[in-house]
Protein backbone atom coordinates (compact mmCIF):
# COMPACT_ATOMS: atom_id res chain seq x y z
CA UNK A 1 0.00 0.00 0.00
CA UNK A 2 3.02 1.85 0.75
CA UNK A 3 4.69 1.63 -2.85
CA UNK A 4 2.41 2.69 -4.79
CA UNK A 5 1.82 6.27 -4.28
CA UNK A 6 5.51 6.52 -4.11
CA UNK A 7 5.39 4.79 -7.84
CA UNK A 8 2.67 7.34 -8.61
CA UNK A 9 4.98 10.17 -7.57
CA UNK A 10 7.93 8.89 -9.05
CA UNK A 11 5.98 8.63 -12.80
CA UNK A 12 4.75 11.97 -12.67
CA UNK A 13 8.31 13.36 -11.70
CA UNK A 14 9.81 12.04 -14.79
CA UNK A 15 7.03 13.09 -16.87
CA UNK A 16 7.15 16.82 -15.93
CA UNK A 17 10.98 16.18 -16.53
CA UNK A 18 10.28 15.32 -19.80
CA UNK A 19 7.37 17.61 -20.34
CA UNK A 20 10.00 20.46 -19.48
CA UNK A 21 12.31 19.22 -21.29
CA UNK A 22 10.73 19.45 -24.53
CA UNK A 23 9.27 23.08 -23.97
CA UNK A 24 12.74 24.02 -22.99
CA UNK A 25 14.03 22.84 -26.49
CA UNK A 26 11.08 24.21 -28.30
CA UNK A 27 12.00 27.97 -26.48
CA UNK A 28 15.38 27.19 -27.93
CA UNK A 29 14.18 26.29 -31.30
CA UNK A 30 11.97 28.99 -31.67
CA UNK A 31 14.60 31.82 -30.02
CA UNK A 32 17.04 29.96 -33.09
CA UNK A 33 13.94 30.68 -35.60
CA UNK A 34 13.74 34.69 -34.35
CA UNK A 35 17.29 35.01 -35.04
CA UNK A 36 17.45 33.42 -38.10
CA UNK A 37 14.59 35.51 -39.11
CA UNK A 38 16.12 38.70 -38.37
CA UNK A 39 18.12 38.96 -41.71
CA UNK A 40 14.68 38.35 -43.57
CA UNK A 41 13.13 40.94 -41.63
CA UNK A 42 15.27 43.77 -42.51
CA UNK A 43 15.17 42.72 -46.18
CA UNK A 44 11.55 43.05 -45.95
CA UNK A 45 11.27 46.37 -44.32
CA UNK A 46 14.30 47.44 -47.11
CA UNK A 47 11.84 46.06 -49.83
CA UNK A 48 8.94 47.39 -48.72
CA UNK A 49 10.74 51.41 -48.39
CA UNK A 50 11.23 50.78 -51.65
CA UNK A 51 8.11 50.74 -53.01
CA UNK A 52 5.82 52.77 -49.99
CA UNK A 53 8.05 55.93 -50.02
CA UNK A 54 7.86 56.40 -54.49
CA UNK A 55 4.26 56.04 -53.97
CA UNK A 56 3.90 58.35 -50.87
CA UNK A 57 6.24 60.58 -53.22
CA UNK A 58 3.50 60.56 -56.41
CA UNK A 59 0.74 60.43 -54.05
CA UNK A 60 1.71 64.18 -52.53
CA UNK A 61 3.05 65.54 -55.72
CA UNK A 62 -0.19 64.59 -57.53
CA UNK A 63 -2.31 66.80 -54.83
CA UNK A 64 -0.29 69.39 -54.60
CA UNK A 65 -0.78 72.80 -57.25
CA UNK A 66 2.03 73.56 -59.58
CA UNK A 67 3.38 75.71 -57.53
CA UNK A 68 3.47 73.47 -54.46
CA UNK A 69 5.18 71.04 -57.07
CA UNK A 70 7.76 73.36 -58.28
CA UNK A 71 9.47 74.07 -54.60
CA UNK A 72 10.99 70.79 -54.66
CA UNK A 73 9.65 69.14 -51.16
CA UNK A 74 8.91 65.92 -52.56
CA UNK A 75 7.84 64.70 -49.03
CA UNK A 76 5.74 67.71 -47.93
CA UNK A 77 2.39 67.21 -48.20
CA UNK A 78 -0.25 69.23 -50.24
CA UNK A 79 -1.74 72.58 -48.59
CA UNK A 80 -4.00 72.73 -49.70
CA UNK A 81 -5.12 69.45 -51.64
CA UNK A 82 -5.66 69.99 -55.90
CA UNK A 83 -6.56 67.94 -58.21
CA UNK A 84 -5.48 70.29 -60.92
CA UNK A 85 -2.78 68.44 -61.96
CA UNK A 86 -5.60 65.16 -62.46
CA UNK A 87 -7.92 67.88 -64.97
CA UNK A 88 -5.21 68.93 -66.85
CA UNK A 89 -3.71 65.47 -67.63
CA UNK A 90 -7.20 64.39 -68.33
CA UNK A 91 -7.64 66.55 -71.01
CA UNK A 92 -3.76 66.89 -72.06
CA UNK A 93 -3.73 62.91 -73.22
CA UNK A 94 -7.30 62.78 -74.29
CA UNK A 95 -7.05 60.13 -71.08
CA UNK A 96 -10.62 58.21 -71.61
CA UNK A 97 -9.50 57.29 -75.55
CA UNK A 98 -6.26 55.63 -74.26
CA UNK A 99 -7.68 53.98 -71.54
CA UNK A 100 -10.31 52.77 -73.68
CA UNK A 101 -7.91 51.53 -75.31
CA UNK A 102 -5.70 50.09 -72.80
CA UNK A 103 -8.90 48.30 -71.45
CA UNK A 104 -9.64 46.81 -74.93
CA UNK A 105 -6.18 45.37 -74.85
CA UNK A 106 -5.87 44.15 -71.82
CA UNK A 107 -9.45 42.44 -72.18
CA UNK A 108 -8.65 40.73 -74.60
CA UNK A 109 -5.16 39.83 -73.75
CA UNK A 110 -6.51 38.55 -70.74
CA UNK A 111 -9.24 36.19 -71.85
CA UNK A 112 -7.30 34.75 -74.89
CA UNK A 113 -4.40 34.09 -72.92
CA UNK A 114 -6.75 31.76 -70.19
CA UNK A 115 -8.37 30.29 -72.66
CA UNK A 116 -5.65 29.37 -74.50
CA UNK A 117 -3.50 28.41 -72.70
CA UNK A 118 -5.99 26.28 -70.37
CA UNK A 119 -6.56 24.24 -73.88
CA UNK A 120 -3.35 23.59 -75.36
CA UNK A 121 -2.21 22.56 -71.68
CA UNK A 122 -4.94 20.01 -71.57
CA UNK A 123 -4.07 18.66 -74.28
CA UNK A 124 -0.29 18.90 -73.36
CA UNK A 125 -0.80 17.12 -70.08
CA UNK A 126 -3.84 14.39 -71.21
CA UNK A 127 -1.36 13.45 -74.14
CA UNK A 128 2.00 13.89 -72.38
CA UNK A 129 3.69 10.29 -73.75
CA UNK A 130 3.00 11.07 -77.61
CA UNK A 131 6.06 12.82 -78.55
CA UNK A 132 4.30 15.22 -80.56
CA UNK A 133 2.62 16.69 -77.16
CA UNK A 134 5.50 16.20 -75.67
CA UNK A 135 8.01 18.40 -77.34
CA UNK A 136 5.43 21.32 -78.35
CA UNK A 137 5.29 21.81 -74.85
CA UNK A 138 9.23 22.09 -74.55
CA UNK A 139 9.03 24.20 -77.63
CA UNK A 140 6.55 26.84 -76.02
CA UNK A 141 9.19 27.03 -72.50
CA UNK A 142 11.94 28.07 -75.16
CA UNK A 143 9.70 30.49 -76.38
CA UNK A 144 9.76 32.17 -72.92
CA UNK A 145 13.47 33.08 -73.17
CA UNK A 146 12.67 35.20 -76.69
CA UNK A 147 12.18 38.61 -75.57
CA UNK A 148 9.91 41.03 -77.89
CA UNK A 149 12.96 43.28 -78.72
CA UNK A 150 14.61 40.55 -80.37
CA UNK A 151 11.98 39.70 -82.72
CA UNK A 152 10.57 43.18 -82.45
CA UNK A 153 11.35 43.58 -86.41
CA UNK A 154 10.04 40.66 -87.96
CA UNK A 155 6.48 41.43 -86.17
CA UNK A 156 6.32 45.27 -87.16
CA UNK A 157 6.55 43.55 -90.59
CA UNK A 158 4.46 40.72 -90.49
CA UNK A 159 1.48 42.65 -88.42
CA UNK A 160 1.90 45.72 -91.07
CA UNK A 161 1.60 43.11 -93.80
CA UNK A 162 -1.39 41.50 -92.30
CA UNK A 163 -2.89 45.19 -91.78
CA UNK A 164 -2.51 44.41 -87.87
CA UNK A 165 -1.15 47.43 -86.57
CA UNK A 166 -3.77 48.56 -84.60
CA UNK A 167 -4.47 47.52 -81.21
CA UNK A 168 -5.96 43.98 -82.47
CA UNK A 169 -2.69 43.17 -83.54
CA UNK A 170 -1.33 43.97 -80.16
CA UNK A 171 -3.78 41.32 -77.81
CA UNK A 172 -2.84 39.36 -80.46
CA UNK A 173 0.92 39.71 -80.19
CA UNK A 174 0.05 39.86 -76.40
CA UNK A 175 -1.67 36.68 -76.24
CA UNK A 176 1.39 34.73 -77.79
CA UNK A 177 3.81 36.02 -76.08
CA UNK A 178 2.00 35.28 -72.50
CA UNK A 179 1.24 31.86 -73.85
CA UNK A 180 4.36 30.29 -72.83
CA UNK A 181 4.44 30.86 -69.21
CA UNK A 182 0.38 30.30 -69.20
CA UNK A 183 0.84 26.93 -70.49
CA UNK A 184 3.70 25.65 -68.32
CA UNK A 185 1.42 27.41 -64.77
CA UNK A 186 -1.23 25.20 -66.78
CA UNK A 187 0.42 21.65 -67.25
CA UNK A 188 1.58 21.74 -63.63
CA UNK A 189 -2.11 22.03 -62.16
CA UNK A 190 -3.55 19.41 -64.43
CA UNK A 191 -1.40 17.29 -63.57
CA UNK A 192 -2.82 17.46 -60.22
CA UNK A 193 -6.21 16.36 -61.45
CA UNK A 194 -6.85 12.87 -61.49
CA UNK A 195 -8.06 11.08 -64.40
CA UNK A 196 -10.81 9.28 -62.97
CA UNK A 197 -12.66 12.38 -63.01
CA UNK A 198 -12.43 12.91 -66.99
CA UNK A 199 -13.11 8.46 -66.72
CA UNK A 200 -16.30 8.84 -65.16
CA UNK A 201 -17.23 11.60 -67.96
CA UNK A 202 -16.75 9.58 -70.49
CA UNK A 203 -18.16 6.80 -69.32
CA UNK A 204 -21.66 8.95 -68.69
CA UNK A 205 -21.29 9.79 -72.43
CA UNK A 206 -19.69 13.56 -72.87
CA UNK A 207 -17.45 14.41 -75.27
CA UNK A 208 -13.59 15.58 -75.11
CA UNK A 209 -14.87 19.45 -75.38
CA UNK A 210 -17.95 18.73 -72.90
CA UNK A 211 -15.50 17.09 -70.39
CA UNK A 212 -13.26 19.85 -70.57
CA UNK A 213 -15.66 22.76 -70.66
CA UNK A 214 -18.03 21.04 -67.72
CA UNK A 215 -15.23 19.44 -65.53
CA UNK A 216 -11.35 20.52 -66.31
CA UNK A 217 -12.15 24.51 -66.95
CA UNK A 218 -14.33 24.91 -63.55
CA UNK A 219 -11.54 22.86 -61.63
CA UNK A 220 -8.89 25.31 -63.47
CA UNK A 221 -10.73 28.64 -61.63
CA UNK A 222 -7.64 29.29 -58.92
CA UNK A 223 -4.99 28.84 -61.81
CA UNK A 224 -7.00 30.69 -64.52
CA UNK A 225 -7.48 33.44 -61.98
CA UNK A 226 -3.42 33.70 -61.68
CA UNK A 227 -2.94 33.27 -65.27
CA UNK A 228 -5.40 36.54 -66.24
CA UNK A 229 -3.68 38.13 -63.25
CA UNK A 230 -0.40 37.51 -64.99
CA UNK A 231 -1.57 38.53 -68.16
CA UNK A 232 -3.74 41.75 -66.63
CA UNK A 233 -0.19 43.33 -65.23
CA UNK A 234 1.48 42.59 -68.49
CA UNK A 235 -0.28 43.73 -71.02
CA UNK A 236 -1.34 46.55 -68.85
CA UNK A 237 2.12 47.97 -68.10
CA UNK A 238 3.12 46.72 -71.69
CA UNK A 239 4.89 49.95 -73.30
CA UNK A 240 7.44 48.57 -76.16
CA UNK A 241 4.98 46.57 -78.08
CA UNK A 242 2.17 48.90 -78.38
CA UNK A 243 4.26 51.67 -79.55
CA UNK A 244 6.41 50.17 -82.19
CA UNK A 245 2.80 47.93 -83.68
CA UNK A 246 0.11 50.65 -83.58
CA UNK A 247 0.86 53.10 -86.50
CA UNK A 248 -2.23 55.61 -85.43
CA UNK A 249 -1.41 57.44 -82.44
CA UNK A 250 -5.24 58.40 -81.61
CA UNK A 251 -5.26 54.37 -80.23
CA UNK A 252 -2.45 54.21 -78.45
CA UNK A 253 -2.21 52.82 -74.78
CA UNK A 254 -1.93 54.82 -72.19
CA UNK A 255 1.68 54.22 -71.23
CA UNK A 256 2.18 55.32 -75.28
CA UNK A 257 0.32 58.27 -74.68
CA UNK A 258 2.17 59.61 -71.59
CA UNK A 259 5.32 59.29 -73.20
CA UNK A 260 3.99 61.15 -76.22
CA UNK A 261 3.17 63.97 -74.05
CA UNK A 262 6.59 63.82 -71.69
CA UNK A 263 8.07 67.28 -72.91
CA UNK A 264 4.71 69.11 -71.52
CA UNK A 265 4.96 67.30 -68.19
CA UNK A 266 8.50 68.11 -68.01
CA UNK A 267 8.24 71.29 -65.78
CA UNK A 268 4.66 70.23 -64.42
CA UNK A 269 5.37 67.56 -61.84
CA UNK A 270 2.16 67.54 -60.12
CA UNK A 271 0.85 67.05 -64.13
CA UNK A 272 3.19 64.55 -65.01
CA UNK A 273 2.61 62.32 -61.60
CA UNK A 274 -1.41 62.68 -61.57
CA UNK A 275 -0.80 61.33 -64.88
CA UNK A 276 1.43 58.50 -64.00
CA UNK A 277 -1.24 58.01 -60.92
CA UNK A 278 -4.03 57.36 -63.11
CA UNK A 279 -2.59 54.89 -65.15
CA UNK A 280 -1.06 52.31 -62.51
CA UNK A 281 -4.09 52.86 -59.99
CA UNK A 282 -5.99 50.16 -62.14
CA UNK A 283 -3.26 47.68 -62.07
CA UNK A 284 -2.51 48.61 -58.11
CA UNK A 285 -5.94 47.85 -57.62
CA UNK A 286 -6.60 44.78 -59.23
CA UNK A 287 -3.67 43.42 -57.73
CA UNK A 288 -4.59 44.02 -53.87
CA UNK A 289 -7.80 42.36 -54.84
CA UNK A 290 -6.15 39.55 -56.19
CA UNK A 291 -3.00 38.80 -54.90
CA UNK A 292 -4.35 35.86 -52.76
CA UNK A 293 -5.19 34.20 -55.99
CA UNK A 294 -1.73 34.84 -57.22
CA UNK A 295 0.06 33.13 -54.31
CA UNK A 296 -2.55 30.28 -54.05
CA UNK A 297 -2.66 29.50 -57.57
CA UNK A 298 1.07 29.43 -57.92
CA UNK A 299 1.40 27.38 -54.77
CA UNK A 300 -0.93 25.07 -55.80
CA UNK A 301 0.63 24.62 -59.49
CA UNK A 302 4.15 24.37 -58.01
CA UNK A 303 3.28 21.51 -54.80
CA UNK A 304 0.81 19.90 -57.06
CA UNK A 305 2.43 19.55 -60.24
Amino acid sequence: MTVQPALVVEGTDAELTRETGKARRADGARMRGDKKNVPLTIVLILCAVTVIVPLYVTLTTAFKTQSQAAEGNAFSLPAPFSVEGFVTAWNLTNFPAAFLVSILITAGSVAGTVILGALASFAISRNWDHRLFRWSFFYLLAAMFIPFPVVALPQIQLTGLAGLDNPLGVTILHIMFQLSFSILLFTAFLRSIPAELEESARIDGATTWQTFWRLIFPLLAPMSATVGIFAFLASWNDFMMPSLITSDPALQTLPVVQNIFQTQFSNNYNVSFASYLMAMAPAIVVYLFTQRWVMEGVTQGAVKG
